[in-house]
């Protein structure tokens, strides 16, 4: 095993034999400006205490000058990841002077410079394990000290870090800003942020206390950037964490910036959180990917008491900020800003990924089994996020939403800056509801997988069947037409579950839904009758919440091949010009374009294709003009347009502007862009078209887009540029090597791309490797063979039992997903 990837026992016993006082982080950026420097001067001074006389300290970088312990310098003891250090005493001072590298896939310090303008922008991104990749340290979390960062930078750069400039000094064309000590943090939370960022500038208030609020963005984007509304959403959120945790905002300023090239939705970094750019809107945007962005905001905000305040031990206990946040990011949009309906794009998108990830071969507890930083980087997904956050709503109908509250207000008191486990929260939440949670922790905490739930008829009454039995609390829903025809609901019952088979005594109706108001985490199937009641009459149910259980039982049945998929792509084609939630919508036209190119056998596939183009068109067209269904559609016309080229005149006489766009659509860069790469695909557009469209698009943006649709000609020498360059080009941004891999896969031309999946088994061990774990996971995922046959995944993990964990847990996971579509595909269409 490579000494880069920490595991749980090592790092367990470096924090039983250590105690960290502080640190300085002295970084040198610069040289930034200048594409030929590759590294950074970094400088690290520690203050710990030690009862053992060696450790070592945790640091990825081009080189390691000098080890200084207790003011001698020792010699350098250092392997790549790992510099030993010894001669330790009670009390140490360890001082390394280093040459960091700038990133170009989002781990550590990443450089990017805007084609826009030139300028040079850089972020921090650490979590789990990067803070290493720009200073020394004790890389894990538990390890929490004070950090005073000191930069020195170009002086007409904004230059941010977690906690407010203390001192800065100018001297000609540069500046070393100093920043103030912040309180005890992890590693991971740490950030620099530093190049020539718009800003913009608030604060917000609450008794004596006032936090300066700061919004930034890369000066071309500046234009875009609705900060008034950001700010307004950010003081939402904190009155309403103030109000309810009662604990006050700890980390002094809270800057929010966005950025490009971004890894993640966002991270959490005490007083400096960062962004995808994805967030500033360049063109048309809509309320879904407002609301996306304003529980994205608060949840990052709740991780400054859930994470950042308190944290936990290792990542085994990523769920004690992971699921909180994501819990009281719908919570806090429901309760506190304009997106009341948050818990409908809960329901229907968040545990769409809890319930596809908890299927998986390699699914795993809330509460999981972390040994290494491997695992740990593959444990963000949807049973830590969005399983952990179901569960948790469950668990505040449980407990009572006063009793949680108060639980999490003694647990924010009682370990403020400190480390803890699930034991610690447990005892809390017991305390204050009364309640003993070990049971509960037990069934949903500690265990896998998700129940299934359907109604079955028992003699004169019914009883409700549950697969993998666990205890539920829910309410059952009967719906019938009123006067006008609308399904609504004419009686409602709530049942604790604990057994496979429960009765419960209900009225005749035409649709009962099991799970109403989505109050427990289970999958949920509709009986014979609700089904055709819904076949026929899902438009008619007015309520989003309701319809959006409905489309997720409707589309869990079609994953899990108990509903056929022509069924479901008809009900998508008929009933999305209706859905008046566009989250939901959304949701609705992604699916079942996946459902087309996934589960309709290769056979039928050429037809469903042709519907499903038919019908997005229909939409886009019938759509009201300007309005978020409108760009929903025109979207979906353009993944529907990559694999059916029957409207590509049509497209390209609209892009060329010689037939104008529907009636109020606007034709921003992003949508010209996704119906030029379905152009392009289908071999209607190319390398003329795209480096037109790119002259009037020259960003940053326009340029990844133009790379995509580079490699998505179907042309045998493009597919083999395009695979030499994934594996072979480590100058590849993370951007630029998903658009790559995006092209390489367009159109999913297996007869082109076929011929690579030999090569794809051969390459992985050395991709795993010689690649960092984010861009090996990329390359993985990304290019895995959508073959008909197993055989090949099975024989490489055969051959390779000793493969890395992570790698075979991701292979496993892409070998699922390919037998999932096989064994739906075999399904007869009725």
């Amino acid at each position: 095993m490579s000494s880069a990837n920490l595991t749980r026992a090592e790092t367990a016993a470096r924090a039983r034999a250590l105690d960290v006082h502080s640190y300085r982080v002295e970084l040198d950026l610069r040289g930034a400006v200048d594409a030929r420097r590759t590294g950074f001067p970094t400088v690290t001074t520690l203050e710990f205490t030690a009862s053992t006389d060696e450790a070592w300290l945790d640091f990825i970088g081009d080189s390691v000058e000098s080890v200084t312990v207790n003011g001698e310098l020792v010699p350098v003891v250092y392997d790549g990841a790992r510099i030993a250090i010894g001669g330790l005493k009670a009390i140490n001072v360890v001082t390394v002077v280093a040459t960091g590298r700038y990133s170009r896939s989002g781990e550590g310090l990443h450089r990017f410079v805007d084609p826009v303008d030139g300028e040079t922008y850089l972020y921090t991104q650490y979590e789990p394990a990067d803070a290493r990749r720009v200073f020394a340290c004790f890389e894990q979390p538990d390890l929490k000290a004070p950090f005073t960062f000191v930069v020195t930078a170009p002086r007409r750069w904004q230059v941010l870090s977690n906690e407010a400039a203390e001192r800065t000094v100018q001297r000609d064309d540069t500046q070393t800003v100093t920043f103030a000590p912040t309180q005890p943090i992890s590693t991971y939370i740490t950030a620099i942020v530093a190049g020539p960022y718009h800003r913009v500038e608030s604060s917000w208030s609450r008794d004596e206390l006032t936090v300066p609020l700061g919004v930034l963005c890369r000066a071309s984007l500046a234009e875009h950037l609705d900060a008034d509304e950001i700010i307004e959403v950010t003081r939402q959120g904190m009155d309403f964490y103030a109000e309810h945790f009662d604990y006050p905002y700890p980390f002094g300023k809270y800057d929010q910036v966005f950025v490009p090239e971004y890894n993640l939705g966002a991270m959490e970094n005490p007083g400096c959180v960062t962004f995808t750019e994805a967030y500033v809107f360049r063109g048309a945007a809509t309320a879904a990917q407002h609301q996306g962005r304003a529980n994205t905001i608060l949840h990052e905000m709740a991780h400054m008491w859930f994470g950042d305040l308190v944290t936990m031990k290792w990542w085994d206990d990523l769920w004690l900020k992971e699921s909180f946040a994501d819990f009281m990011g719908a919570f806090t949009s429901a309760e506190a800003t304009e997106f009341t309906d948050a818990w409908v794009a809960f329901a229907n998108r968040r545990k769409a990924w809890a319930y596809l990830q908890d299927q998986l071969p390699t699914t795993h507890p809330i509460v999981a089994d972390i040994v290494d930083l491997e695992a740990a980087k593959l444990n963000f997904d949807g049973i830590t996020y969005a399983k952990g956050a179901s569960v948790l709503k469950q668990l505040v109908a449980y407990v009572g939403r006063d009793a949680f509250f108060e639980g999490a207000r003694r647990y924010f008191r009682t370990h403020a800056f400190g480390n803890t486990t699930l034991d610690d929260l447990l005892v809390e939440l017991s305390s204050t509801s009364g309640r003993d949670l070990s049971s509960w922790a037990q069934a949903w905490l500690q265990t896998t997988g998700v129940s299934t739930l359907h109604l079955e008829a028992a003699g004169d009454s019914y009883e409700i069947v549950q697969s993998d039995p666990r205890p539920h609390r829910l309410a059952v829903g009967c719906y019938d037409p009123d006067d006008s025809g609308d399904l609504v609901r004419t009686h409602r019952v709530e049942v604790d579950l604990a057994d496979e088979c429960t009765p419960v005594e209900l009225p005749e109706a035409a649709l009962v839904l099991l799970n109403d108001d989505d109050l427990t985490y289970a999958k949920v199937r509709l009986d014979a009758r609700s089904l055709d009641t819904v076949e026929s009459s899902l438009d008619r149910v007015r309520d989003p919440l309701t319809r959006g259980l409905l489309w997720s039982a409707l589309w869990n049945a079609t994953r899990d091949g108990e509903l056929a998929v022509d069924r479901y792509l008809s009900m998508a084609a008929r009933f999305a010009p209706h859905e008046a939630d566009i989250a939901l919508l959304t949701a609705v036209l992604a699916n079942a374009a996946h459902a087309v190119e996934h589960y309709v056998p290769a056979a039928g596939r050429t037809d469903a294709r042709c519907r499903w183009l038919d019908a997005v068109w229909d939409g886009l067209h019938g759509a009201v003009p300007g309005s978020d269904a409108q760009l929903a559609f025109a979207r979906a016309v353009g993944v529907a347009a990559s694999v059916d080229d029957r409207h590509a005149a049509d497209l390209r006489a609209i892009l060329c502007g010689n037939a104008a766009p529907p009636q109020g659509l606007r034709l921003d860069p992003d949508l010209r862009w996704s119906w030029w790469a379905a152009l392009t695909t289908t071999g209607d557009a190319d390398e003329a078209d795209l480096d037109e469209e790119l002259r009037n698009d020259d960003t940053a943006s326009g340029r990844t887009a133009h790379l995509r649709a580079l490699a998505s000609r179907p042309r045998a020498e493009v597919k083999a540029h395009a695979w030499a360059t994934i594996l072979a080009d480590h100058t590849l941004t993370n951007d630029h090597l998903d658009a790559t891999i995006a092209g390489f896969r367009a159109g999913e031309r297996r007869d082109l791309i076929s011929a690579y999946d030999t090569d794809y088994f051969a390459v992985l061990h050395e991709t795993w490797s010689g690649r960092s774990i984010e861009i090996a996971r990329r390359i993985v995922i990304g290019l895995f063979p959508a073959a008909d046959s197993l055989d090949p995944v099975d024989a490489w993990l055969d051959a390779h039992t000793d493969a890395p964990a992570a790698l075979r847990r991701l292979v496993i996971e892409q070998r699922d997903h390919l037998a999932r579509d096989m064994r739906v595909q075999r399904i007869t269409t009725p």
